[in-house]
């Protein structure tokens, strides 16, 4: 036998879980616990002993005829989107690909264009693929073929952004509700009578939750918003270009457009300014997202900051979870959102108002 193929017969020594207890610092109970699927386990600790395994080359043994709960066999969780276009999804993107790479996890991307045939699709490639989990910002209220096929085939998930109607999952979000309210408020208090909504596609649950509130609030103001001043676009700039559109070639357009997404509302700024509009003299518009482009010096756009990092981070440690000790408790998760100020609105710029 050659010297190649001797190297190549050769294989490394299997690593023991007792082993990697004593790199963890833990009993070989705790690392059976974890990589078992058990209860019992802190978050952290899991997350510690996941991370020292990987490191140390550890590999269970694997439960025949079962689905494997070892979150080693595969290190890839699939991340699903709408797009890439808007910068909200992108910024989910970059933060849960930081974080799922510290416990030694890929991330393998796809995107729908919010088709529910191609969400299918997708759900039944990363199923075929093995994942060892999901992490979906694009799931559509009234359609959970996605759901369904991930849930059939035993892989963990994670709704971020958007709910399901029909089946029940881990979720992180905001209170869509809440804030909206808040941003139309905001509106209302300028005193603003002709406004206008335009929000992403109502599939979306927290599109339409924040559609209800703007109009809900409006209401309670003695405004209605019906009609051709309630649009549902794409969540992206060209959908606000074509809301604008519609909305400011009519007879009595509106004052003021309060918008679900940051994209949207550029875009429909971007349409009235190419018109000769002046934001906010002659069109006052208000975004949902907090980009932090949008908040920016040179756009100062009215709008609720959504906690992009944090929320990434929550979506990924539930999935983890989920990955390594599988549960029917569901967890529910609201991320604190604030109101920025800036001076689409018709609010004076910070600067301005200093002696």
């Amino acid at each position: 036998m050659d010297n190649a193929t001797a190297e190549a017969t050769i294989r490394p020594p299997k690593v023991s879980a007792a082993a990697v207890a004593r790199a963890c610092g833990v009993s070989p109970a705790t690392v059976s616990y974890v990589m078992n699927g058990k209860a019992g386990v802190s978050p952290e600790t899991r997350r510690h002993i996941i991370k020292i395994a990987n490191e140390l080359g550890f590999r269970p043994h694997g439960h025949s005829g079962q689905h494997s709960l070892d979150p080693q066999l595969n290190r890839v969780i699939g991340l699903i989107l709408p797009n890439i276009v808007n910068q909200m999804y992108t910024g989910w993107a970059e933060n849960i690909i930081s974080a799922t790479a510290r416990d030694g996890f890929e991330v393998f991307v796809a995107t729908t264009q919010d088709d529910p045939d191609t969400l299918a699709q997708v759900a039944a490639t990363l199923a075929a693929r093995q994942v060892d989990g999901v992490i979906i910002a694009a799931a559509l209220r009234e359609d959970s073929r996605a759901l369904r096929t991930l849930r059939q085939r035993r892989i963990p998930y994670v709704c971020l952004s958007r709910r399901a109607d029909h089946l029940p999952g881990d979720f992180v979000g905001i209170d869509d509700d809440t804030a909206a309210s808040q941003l139309m408020q905001h509106v209302l208090d300028h005193g603003y009578r002709e406004i206008a909504t335009v929000i992403g596609p109502r599939f979306s649950t927290a599109s339409l939750a924040r559609e209800q509130a703007f109009v809900r609030t409006a209401a309670a103001a003695g405004i209605t918003i019906s009609g051709e001043r309630k649009i549902s676009t794409r969540l992206n700039r060209d959908g606000g270009r074509l809301a604008a559109h519609k909305l400011l070639a009519a007879a009595d357009p509106p004052r003021a457009v309060v918008c679900g997404s940051d994209e949207i509302a550029i875009g429909v700024m971007e349409h009235a300014l190419s018109l000769g509009l002046r934001i906010p003299e002659d069109l006052a518009v208000v975004g949902g997202d907090g980009l932090p482009h949008s908040r920016s010096a040179l756009v100062g756009l009215t709008t609720i900051v959504q906690p992009v990092q944090e929320m990434a981070e929550k979506a990924f440690d539930l999935l983890l979870g989920q990955i390594t000790s599988p549960s029917n408790n569901f967890t529910q998760t609201l991320c604190g959102h604030r109101l920025h100020i800036g001076r689409t609105c018709g609010c004076q710029p910070a600067a301005a108002r200093r002696p």
